[in-house]
């Protein structure tokens, strides 16, 4: 006896392919979240008959759609609302071909290196190739199935191109494994052809089945766990440094329980600052060149140093100068086996929260020596006391900038979101903030993006939408992407914005001294009669040109002002600015308490090069491989 066939639908490619996505689920410890939440979108040749049409057919309540201003600025949006949400909820982002696409490059190594989840919707040429070429199109001479979307391969964890309709189940499926896998996530990127979007097909009906992707919470390997207990028991001075991943799981808890239990001290990278209160007893602060004295010099003595979450950046290595010990052994727990093995490290390959209990459990009765208590405790307590000396403001002064994050501190509650990303800010916050929350402090610093702070306070926004959200950015980021304040106006999303002045790129100034390259090209300033940018300052009114995009502007002058204007900001529902001009001369931040390799010129002519070249020959004889 025949079966019956099994019912279709016919749909376009970009139909179907909306259809499923509204239809896909993560579902971690019992909690289901839709994984593909909504869809960020700028039209063009490429997508408007196939994407754009497929989401106007849906609807809202099948497929949410936001409209964006810029490509770049769409992604890192999305990365902010995927970050907030600890990767169990994404959203897609459909472009154009051609600069549209090619816009999505930097967002996309954004999410890459940071581990979070977006899905990326370029349209692509004809695959029929009807006319050949086509407007935006690239030609290649010897590789004709290039297109600008390749630029998008290396920097995508999963890559596919759908040139027929059939093919979209594989890769719609493969892409939702990706997304949803905590160990491979990052930027996915299906390429669709603008004539295959439009195509119609007879999809079968199991194809838009509800889909719940487990995430799953991996426990340790016995042997694993057995071996990582024995190194933290033989461990005089461990020391353990949480990253991102320690949110990524929501393993803050399981942190803390085995700091109690343990009294070993804990290290925050950039990403995973905020696992344990500022004013937890174990709590170091932020460790590496952006660090803290205390959590520095203890990570220079400590004898065991406990990677969790974390991909041991240079930044929290010192460039590899900063564990000092002669003796010093690694143990990292990692989701990632490619992590967990950086730095010859004994393993833990699991999920955070999963192996902290199972080491907290093989270490019952275990705790470090009080002596070494007793050490970190007093040096937290004079790095306090660092912290509160550059929070103190005269009400009447121009507030430097560490002056600004004390007046910010003072308003804050613990649940609000502070963004950054980019400049002097992110060294200042890492060594200073106060973190209260798990939530609160939201640096980007894997690829520490320019203008990622505005996008993506909208969509942490989006995430949560009755939290107050703060985008920290200086005049150089903000010249560099402003556009998303339109969509915050549009959206009535009330984000706030902290727009610091300082007349150039601060970071790099700095920097660019320190290596002897005399802040060449990093002051905001007119060019002077000898033809370098050293006369007045530029007379730019960026207060003005956030009013002119639909935002509230406070312009306060001094320090008592800027803490009444904070207050007004959070307490408004509107997207508001609050523009403050900052003294540059005393900035009043602690200098870094460990080295950054940044290369200096082997031979110059000029004297701060030369000098510069001297400081760095003495420095790098410090740098060891951890073998």
């Amino acid at each position: 006896m025949s079966q019956s066939p099994s019912p279709t639908h016919r749909l376009t490619v970009a139909q179907a392919l909306v259809r499923f996505l509204s239809a896909q689920y993560t579902e971690r410890d019992g909690v289901r979240r839709r994984l593909i939440a909504g869809t960020w979108g700028i039209f063009g040749h490429g997508n408007v008959a196939g994407i754009g049409q497929a989401l106007l057919e849906a609807g809202e309540d099948a497929m949410p759609f936001h409209q964006g201003r810029n490509e770049q600025a769409m992604v890192h949006a999305a990365v902010g609302y995927a970050r907030h949400l600890n990767r169990l909820s994404a959203q897609a982002v459909t472009t154009s071909i051609g600069p549209g696409a090619t816009n999505l490059v930097t967002g996309a190594a954004l999410a890459t290196i940071n581990r979070l989840p977006v899905l990326l919707l370029p349209g692509d040429y004809f695959a029929t190739r009807p006319a050949d070429p086509l407007l935006q199109q690239l030609e290649h001479p010897v590789s004709a199935d290039v297109s600008v979307n390749d630029t998008l391969r290396p920097v995508s964890r999963y890559f596919d191109r759908v040139t027929r309709p059939e093919a979209l189940i594989p890769s719609a499926l493969g892409a939702m494994r990706v997304l949803a896998d905590p160990a491979e996530t990052g930027a996915v990127t299906l390429a669709l052809p603008q004539d295959v979007q439009a195509e119609a097909y007879d999809w079968p009906a199991e194809f838009f089945a509800e889909r719940v992707w487990h995430v799953r919470r991996p426990a340790p390997d016995p042997a694993e766990l057995a071996a990582a207990a024995a190194l933290v028991r033989a461990a005089r001075r461990p020391l353990i440094v949480a990253g991102g991943g320690v949110h990524h799981s929501e393993a803050e808890d399981a942190l803390r329980a085995l700091a109690d239990a343990t009294g070993i001290p804990v290290a925050s990278t950039q990403a995973g600052k905020g696992s344990l209160r500022h004013d937890h007893p174990a709590d170091l602060g932020g460790i590496g060149h952006t660090g803290t004295a205390v959590c520095d010099e203890t990570a220079r003595t400590a004898d065991l140093v406990i990677g969790v979450g974390t991909r041991h950046s240079d930044f929290t290595t010192a460039s590899s100068t900063l564990f000092a010990h002669p003796d010093v052994r690694f143990l990292n727990l990692n989701i990632t086996a490619f992590d967990a093995h950086k730095l010859a490290a004994g393993t833990l390959v699991a999920d955070a929260r999963a192996g902290l209990e199972a080491l907290t459990d093989a270490l019952g009765g275990h705790r470090v020596d009080p002596a070494y208590v007793a050490e970190y405790t007093e040096g937290k307590r004079r790095w306090e006391q660092v912290v509160t000396a550059a929070y103190r403001a005269d009400d009447d002064a121009v507030p430097t900038q560490t002056q600004v994050l004390g007046a910010l501190d003072a308003v804050v509650g613990d649940d609000d979101v502070v963004i950054n990303a980019a400049g002097s800010l992110p060294g200042d916050l890492h060594k200073l903030w106060r973190a209260r929350g798990p939530r609160q402090y939201h640096l980007e610093y894997g690829y520490s993006c320019m203008g990622y702070e505005i996008p993506a306070g909208i969509g942490v926004q989006q995430a949560a939408p009755s939290t107050a959200v703060w985008s920290l950015v200086g005049d150089g980021t903000y010249l560099m992407m402003p556009t998303e304040i339109v969509t915050a106006v549009q959206e009535g999303l009330p984000v706030n914005l902290v727009l610091i002045q300082n007349h150039g790129y601060a970071s790099i100034g700095g920097l660019s001294e320190e290596t002897g390259g005399e802040r060449f090209g990093t002051a905001y300033r007119h060019r002077a009669p000898d033809g370098t940018f050293t006369g007045d300052p530029l007379p730019v009114d960026l207060a003005a040109n956030a009013a002119s995009l639909g935002m509230d502007v406070l312009r306060p002058k001094t320090a008592g002002e800027l803490r009444e204007a904070l207050s007004a900001a959070r307490a408004s529902d509107r997207p508001t600015c609050v523009y403050v001009e900052t003294d540059p001369v005393n900035p009043h931040a602690p200098g870094a308490e460990a080295w950054w390799d940044v290369p200096v010129a082997q031979v110059a002519t000029r004297e701060a090069a030369v000098a510069a070249r001297d400081r760095y020959d003495e420095r790098v004889t410090a740098r060891r491989r951890h073998l």
